[in-house]
């Protein structure tokens, strides 16, 4: 069984949704909300090495990403992840407090494009970094899944 120490707990670091789009607001520009992404990667906690399994690896980015999942005592799904690359990292970091404590069913119906929306992401990302968020959304989809 997989061990998770505290200094791996993801979310410990990471602002709420609410915090989130507070922060972005004052973004003033596209390079300030990059910039705060790549942040926001640097404080994921490290991928444990045991999770950086082929079954973990995403493989339709072009970036080498790593999602893990762990259902809670209560039901709620803990993710855990890493990335090759610092803006695709921050991605990740995005999208764990997109869904942070929520449970499998809830994941599954939660679309997080509107989010990306509005916090004006989607228009700056390349094409090739929209479809490797889609790819950590579907797989995080499809672990959820397996869990309900």
């Amino acid at each position: 069984m997989l061990t998770i120490k505290k200094e791996h707990i993801t979310m410990k670091n990471l602002p709420n949704r609410d915090k989130l789009l507070q922060n972005f607001s004052c973004c003033n520009n596209w390079e300030e909300k990059y910039l705060y992404i790549i942040e926001l990667g640097r404080q994921l906690s490290p991928l444990a090495s045991e999770m950086r399994t082929p079954y973990n690896l995403i493989t339709a980015c072009q970036s080498r990403v790593w999602i893990a999942m762990l259902t809670q005592s209560d039901g709620s799904i803990q993710l855990y992840g890493d990335s090759d690359a610092a803006i695709v990292k921050g991605l990740i970091a995005i999208l764990f407090i997109l869904y942070h404590n929520l449970n499998p069913s809830e994941i599954i119906a939660y679309d997080v494009l509107p989010f990306f929306n509005e916090l004006s992401l989607s228009q700056y990302l390349t094409s090739s970094r929209l479809q490797g968020l889609g790819a950590m959304v579907r797989s995080i989809r499809a672990q959820a899944a397996l869990r309900q």
